[in-house]
């Protein structure tokens, strides 16, 4: 059938409707939606059904049949097979267009909310971009290494990836060569890699199945640290049981120093920390420049990238990190008018108050893809700082998250979109709250 795509939606997809008398259109009037990969606005293509449901409709390119001239040649030989990129069709400026019009449309249509102030865009070099990259690994029949398919959980294999830093490639090459003379253990089902600042150290990560071998898994590792001398260390772990992910092996060093123009930061295996290797100093710049007081509380703190630079300027900070890993580094990281909190942000929040609890002069939060949630939302509302910061991975669950802070009195002062993943439908957003 023949398609005109309306727009790019958030998770990648174009958005057409079915003729309005297509029998596969229930709806009167208006056809049903129908989500399309690898399309851009704009764009007639010939396309086929892939999958219908009662509200709306899958589908995949046939032919284009009147391309945007936004549309390029992707330069990686893997796209629309590999489930990792999804806009390496789009030349990279209307990428950022792309993102800014979804956040904007999730704002408007989620939140109720039509911005006031322009959004701010900050590009990234659109390759080579990731100091972290996780690949899947299996040993049978034969070794291979790679990413998922799009939309499957079936592997594909990938020797190199384009938007991983050039040291993450090159150990990604060690993997395979590794592999195919025979070396490779059974049992290790991903391996993370994670690059340094300055792309000349990284630390591996294992994953490994409950049953692999404790000194397989050993002489694996040392095997691959003895031939890639850029490999600080490897540290394994077994798949989680009961929410518990036990360590298994530790071969070298287990975290990496990341040095920002603000501080060296201790990253430990099984730490989060942002993947985009050339914006991160920016980023933490968004979000701390010019903020000053007596009391800040960052939320979701992580090894405490925003809670560091902030406690420049700001008497006291308090960081509230949930995970171990984390919260140890956190620990370490923090400068001594910081105080970690290993806690969730709900908890933390809702504790019984203090007589004459301290408010605030400004609350950081960075949850991950899932947002607050309503009880952290309406606690944070509650608790009266005049300035929020709000960091976010979706523009989704953010929209949802802002209805009870705007119904608190809270307002967008500044909305930046933050490009840390470069050929992807994800966006970085932070927005700063006042009231």
């Amino acid at each position: 059938m023949l398609l005109n795509i309306e727009k790019l939606i958030y998770g990648g997809d174009g958005l057409a409707r079915l003729p309005a008398e297509s029998p596969a259109s229930k709806d009167r009037g208006r056809g049903k939606a129908v989500f399309v990969p690898f399309v851009l606005a704009g764009e007639k293509i010939e396309a086929a059904l892939t999958e219908e449901k009662p509200g709306f409709a899958r589908a995949k390119v046939e032919t284009i049949l009147e391309p945007s001239s936004h549309r390029v040649s992707p330069p990686c030989p893997h796209f629309t097979r590999c489930g990792g990129c999804h806009y390496q069709h789009s030349v990279y400026e209307h990428q950022l267009q792309i993102k800014k019009e979804i956040l904007r449309e999730n704002l408007r249509r989620i939140a109720k909310l039509e911005l006031q102030c322009e959004i701010q865009l900050h590009p990234s070099p659109p390759w080579n971009y990731r100091n972290r990259s996780r690949l899947q690994v299996r040993t049978q029949p034969n070794f291979s290494a790679g990413y998922f398919k799009f939309a499957s959980h079936e592997l594909l294999p990938v020797e190199e990836c384009p938007i991983s830093s050039p040291l993450i490639n090159r150990g990604i090459a060690a993997l395979w060569q590794a592999g195919r003379a025979g070396k490779a253990v059974e049992g290790v089902r991903e391996i993370e890699f994670f690059a340094n600042a300055d792309d000349t150290k990284l630390l591996l990560e294992f994953l490994c199945a409950p049953e692999a071998r404790r000194a397989a898994v050993r002489a694996w590792a040392e095997e691959l640290c003895a031939a890639t001398p850029e490999i600080a260390g490897v540290a394994a772990f077994r798949e989680p049981q009961k929410g518990v992910q036990e360590p298994l092996v530790a071969v070298g060093a287990s975290e990496l120093t990341y040095q920002t123009k603000t501080a060296a930061y201790r990253v430990s295996a099984g730490a989060f920390f942002q993947t985009n290797r050339f914006l991160t100093d920016e980023l933490v710049s968004i979000v701390t420049a010019g903020r000053s007081g007596e009391l800040a509380l960052d939320l979701y703190a992580g090894v405490g990238l925003f809670s560091t630079a902030l406690a420049c300027n700001i008497r006291h900070i308090i960081s509230v990190e949930s995970s171990q890993t984390a919260a140890s580094d956190l620990q370490y990281n923090l400068p001594v008018n910081g105080k970690a909190v290993q806690s969730t942000a709900e908890q933390y929040l809702t504790k019984a108050p203090q007589p004459n609890p301290v408010v605030p002069d400004l609350v950081v939060i960075d949850p991950p893809r899932g947002g607050l949630g309503d009880p952290v939302a309406r606690a944070l509302a509650s608790a009266g700082a005049p300035q929020v910061i709000y960091v976010s991975c979706d523009p989704a669950t953010l929209a949802r998250d802002l209805i009870p802070l705007q119904a608190a009195g809270y307002r967008v002062d500044e909305a930046h979109l933050i490009d840390l993943f470069p050929q992807t439908y994800h966006l970085e957003t932070v927005l700063h709250l006042v009231r």
